[in-house]
């Protein structure tokens, strides 16, 4: 994933909200990288999207809500719910983390207030994901 990514590192716990120039500078520099590469806004993922056994950042404080208003990312909406941990790895998360690893990576960056198992709202904002940003695994990498 390295190699074909962009990191964007921030300075902050994860456990204070992050301030509006923060946020602002963030917005505006990742227009134009998304601009300059054609990436697409459900391309955009937190460290701990991509390894929910290992990372947790940016934290349950951090804006995604605000990032989709903008175009900068994805929010799902409710939809018929099904199975929690099909659907998340359908949206993108990787098949071989746990369970309780997904639905916390999940959580941090769709319901950080939420706790407990997975319930109907994880169900039916993973499968909203799910169904209009499906991962093909089995498509070629460029």
């Amino acid at each position: 994933v390295n190699s074909r990514s962009i990191g964007i590192e921030l300075v902050n716990t994860g456990n204070a909200p992050f301030p509006e120039p923060q946020m602002v500078m963030l917005e505006q520099l990742m227009a134009g990288i998304m601009a300059r590469w054609s990436i697409e806004a459900h391309r955009v993922i937190a460290h701990s999207d991509m390894a929910p056994d290992r990372k947790f950042d940016p934290g349950p404080r951090f804006d995604w809500r605000r990032l989709a208003l903008s175009g900068l990312s994805v929010w799902p909406k409710p939809a018929d719910g099904g199975d929690f941990l099909d659907a998340a790895r359908r949206f993108g998360y990787p098949p071989e983390a746990a369970p309780e690893e997904i639905l916390h990576a999940f959580r941090l960056r769709f319901r950080p207030w939420a706790s407990g198992p997975a319930d109907e709202t994880d169900a039916a904002l993973a499968a909203d994901l799910a169904r209009r940003f499906p991962v093909d695994r089995d498509a070629p990498s460029a």
